[in-house]
């Protein structure tokens, strides 16, 4: 008889951790997490896993270091103790920007890190909305990769926008905003984007007809909201009615809420992967649950059941 699988947290998103867990109707496994006035970490099991089906749920989100730490030493852990399969169940997978080496002498730090993952335990990875899908290459292990459209496309059709146009913030979210477009039924646009640093960017163009429609954004992730905002600006200034944005991770690092709250943007929906603090909350910030996607996953790798058919 198969047994049920034990699901473990870190301390980045326990909130969305006990909600995977009511979804599944299982309770949070134990786990003692200790900081030391050193700054060290300390992870301790208190339940038996031996031979268990694992699941470690942990985004790596601010202090990313942190948890990216804490995540490892817990995978450890479980190995130490004999877990029959650890599952690291990663909502928000930090360093997927770096994907590539475009500077010389530079770490492709994503690589490092789906190494450090499968080196301290992991037997399987669960992701959402990956910055870059090739990260799915840097693992030796098996990475399902799920996406919030299901859940988006649900929230946007209840809002009952009309004349509207998927936007996608540069040429390299086409294809995600094509989704949503597809989805949704509804034409596409797309900036030509020229990035001045990693707090600048410079619009040069709208490709696609806005004017008078209202315009969606979409995009993998909001950090500081440089990009978003821009954006937002470029498709006024083409003429768009009403501006919405829409994203998998609210990251809301730096200078993102002032700039969301100076922003001409009507609503910003996210999901839950990313913990937000009461201080980053604002009454047009918009937060959609996908605990139960990842429940759902989590349900079908433990039987052997398709992850894929959850999107088909």
């Amino acid at each position: 008889m198969r047994r049920e699988p034990l699901v473990f947290a870190g301390s980045s998103n326990q909130e969305l951790a006990r909600e995977i867990c009511s979804c599944l109707g299982l309770p949070l496994g134990e786990v003692a997490v200790t900081r030391f006035s050193n700054d060290n970490v300390s992870v301790r099991i208190m339940q038996s896993v031996r031979e268990r089906d694992v699941f470690v749920v942990q985004s790596l989100s601010s202090p990313v270091s942190e948890h990216i730490m804490e995540l490892l030493i817990m995978m450890d852990a479980l190995r130490s103790a004999s877990a029959g399969r650890v599952t690291a169940v990663v909502p928000y997978f930090s360093y997927a920007r770096s994907d590539k080496k475009d500077l010389p002498r530079i770490s492709i730090t994503a690589r490092l890190l789906a190494d450090l993952m499968v080196t301290a335990g992991a037997n399987r990875v669960l992701t959402m909305t990956l910055h870059s899908p090739q990260v799915h290459g840097f693992f030796s292990v098996p990475l399902d990769h799920l996406t919030p459209v299901p859940v988006m496309t649900a929230y946007l059709e209840k809002l009952g926008l009309e004349d509207c146009v998927a936007v996608a913030p540069d040429a390299g979210s086409a294809k995600r905003a094509g989704t949503y477009a597809e989805r949704l039924n509804i034409p596409m646009a797309f900036i030509d984007k020229r990035r001045i640093s990693d707090t600048a960017v410079r619009h040069t163009a709208v490709v696609g007809d806005v004017a008078g429609k209202t315009a969606i954004i979409f995009d993998d992730e909001i950090a500081t909201a440089t990009s978003l905002v821009s954006t937002a600006e470029a498709v006024e200034r083409a003429g768009a009615k009403a501006v919405y944005a829409a994203a998998s991770h609210g990251v809301f690092c730096g200078p993102a809420i002032p700039r969301i709250k100076a922003s001409n943007l009507r609503q910003v929906v996210v999901t839950n992967t990313v913990a937000l603090p009461p201080e980053k909350r604002l009454d047009r910030i918009v937060t959609l649950s996908v605990a139960p996607l990842f429940a759902e996953a989590i349900k079908r790798i433990h039987v052997g059941e398709s992850v894929g058919a959850l999107f088909t």
